[in-house]
């Protein structure tokens, strides 16, 4: 599914998944119904559903000795299966709050519009008019009330616009790391609507970074690692030509450009440039790259970590010589 903004209620206290996203309606009785429901809410039913379905107390806690269903948060269940698909735990979570909340912060960012990428151990969500505590896995906010323009609905879950999502996340993540997600949220949602959302919660934590970030010269980039955004820092902090980021040549992404001078820079983390196969991939991009008038620039992880000025110069020289060269 895509992602469209739907109408919301008004009142802070109404049922905002209700609005946005309906829990499956229950529409037969027994094993088979369950399932069909299960398969239409990424593998997990909420307890009323399964009530509906003509499941007792005592079938359901059987069922649940048998391996039949799996318990993920308080009245909301895995049927048949402990594997949890993607975005099933985010599904859980909605279920869980039954049509009170809106998945948010870092969950919205990170699983729904993949604005950044990094490792989450627990699903946060916005509860709408319903008093419930966090638990483990579970991060329930009651920040401020959701109007209309805050709402949107994308792979079928309610989920905060990217403007409220990057000012809900501001406070939670480092300089590089908001840069990056601003950067990502560029194709879903205009600089402007972002310090619009400043205006309207100008007190947020983060806000001032927000606005920096988005008035600097080319606005934010977006990074997809940590070692990308250290990199970009370096080359910041050097005063060397701004690069453009994750950017296609000839059909190939590559991490740093700097077209005028016809250099390109790739980051070669172990976990994806590893390996023979990698390793022959690499030098096929490479000669393509070659073949465009690039010259390819590979630095590593160790590299960074252990000499990051001897990289810097050598981005330095390089770029002196491939602009003397022009």
């Amino acid at each position: 599914m895509g992602d469209r903004a739907l109408p919301a209620p008004d009142r802070p206290s109404a049922p905002i998944a209700y609005a946005l996203w309906v829990p499956e309606a229950v529409r037969g009785r027994g094993d088979r119904e369950v399932a069909r429901i299960a398969e239409c809410q990424r593998g997990f039913v909420h307890r009323s559903q399964l009530l509906l379905a003509g499941l007792t107390p005592a079938a359901i806690k059987h069922r649940m000795k048998t391996g039949m269903l799996h318990l993920g948060f308080p009245n909301v269940y895995l049927v048949g299966r402990p594997r949890v698909e993607p975005l099933g735990r985010e599904t859980a979570a909605v279920l869980f709050l039954e049509g009170h909340g809106v998945l948010s912060g870092l969950t919205a960012a990170v699983k729904l519009w993949e604005a950044i990428d990094l490792e989450l151990d627990r699903v946060t969500i916005t509860s709408i008019g319903r008093d419930a505590r966090s638990r483990r896995g579970l991060r329930i906010s009651h920040g401020p009330a959701l109007a209309r323009r805050d709402l949107r609905l994308r792979h079928g879950l309610p989920v905060t616009s990217p403007a409220r999502t990057a000012l809900d996340c501001a406070g939670e993540l480092t300089v590089p790391e908001l840069e990056a997600l601003l950067g990502g949220f560029r194709r879903f949602v205009r600089d402007a609507e972002i310090l619009a959302a400043t205006e309207r919660w100008p007190h947020a934590k983060g806000v001032a970074t927000i606005r920096r970030l988005l008035a600097q010269d080319g606005g934010p980039v977006r990074t997809r690692s940590e070692y990308e955004r250290r990199l970009l820092r370096l080359i910041r902090d050097a005063q060397l030509p701004a690069p453009q980021v994750n950017q296609l040549i000839g059909g190939l992404e590559v991490d740093y450009v700097w077209r005028e001078q016809r250099l390109v820079v790739e980051f070669d983390g172990f976990r994806y440039h590893g390996g023979r196969s990698a390793f022959e991939n690499d030098r096929a991009r490479d000669r393509r790259l070659a073949l465009l008038g690039y010259q390819v620039l590979r630095i590593t992880a160790r590299q960074l970590d252990e000499t990051p000025l001897v990289v810097i110069a050598a981005i330095a020289a390089m770029l002196s010589r491939r602009a003397a060269a022009a």
